[in-house]
């Protein structure tokens, strides 16, 4: 019997086997001929919905980023959750380190894929932000933190983390080491933190990266 999908589901569809693909081979080794038998659809189909594969990574960023920033968001409003595990436990959710996304992130960096990181990195700064800010504010009424600007606080964390850390995994061990230990300083400077008082939950955070 044959199954009819609405045009949402195939979308998802496509998007699910095409990320699965992707991981598998990498981007540049799936072809949309891949996709298509693999689903057993007809290329008009997959047409229908994307007009190329460069489009479905765009669209399997999208979907990633939308997940993550949901997740981020519902750990960040959990009262329940001690303040500085809603810290380290937004940015891990915000890390996207499974096989298909260490592909799709590879290829955000790429330089033909320029205005894709961009867009990326404007969606985090534009929606995580806030987020983030939010907690800060938090952390200053408990006086864990005394940020004075807690949103331009927040901003310069997230860009600094990307800058410090973003394809930085060839770098020696004590290299690498020094970094860390001046990220750590950097921002509980920022903040307004104790010394030592976000050790913990930074390194949580970047172990893994």
């Amino acid at each position: 019997m044959r199954i009819v999908k609405t045009a949402d589901e195939r979308k998802e569809e496509i998007l699910d086997v095409a990320e699965q693909l992707f991981a598998e081979k990498g981007f540049d080794n799936a072809s949309t001929n891949d996709i298509i038998k693999k689903i057993g659809i007809a290329r008009g189909t997959l047409y229908h919905h994307f007009s190329s594969k460069e489009e479905i990574l765009d669209a399997i960023v999208d979907r990633m980023i939308s997940r993550s920033i949901s997740g981020a968001r519902a750990i960040i409003k959990d009262k329940d959750i001690p303040l500085l595990d809603r810290l380290s436990g937004a940015f891990l959710t915000l890390n996207i380190n499974t096989e298909a996304g260490v592909e799709v992130l590879a290829q955000i960096h790429k330089p033909q894929n320029a205005l894709l990181h961009q867009k990326t990195q404007a969606r985090l700064l534009g929606e995580v932000v806030p987020l983030i800010a939010e907690l800060i504010e938090e952390g200053n009424k408990s006086k864990l933190f005394h940020a004075k600007y807690p949103l331009e606080a927040a901003e310069m964390i997230i860009v600094y983390s990307n800058t410090a850390f973003d394809e930085q995994a060839e770098l020696p061990p004590e290299q690498m080491q020094e970094k860390i230990t001046a990220f750590i300083y950097h921002t509980e400077k920022i903040l307004g933190a104790k010394e030592k008082s976000l050790e913990a939950s930074i390194m949580k955070i970047l172990s893994n990266r």
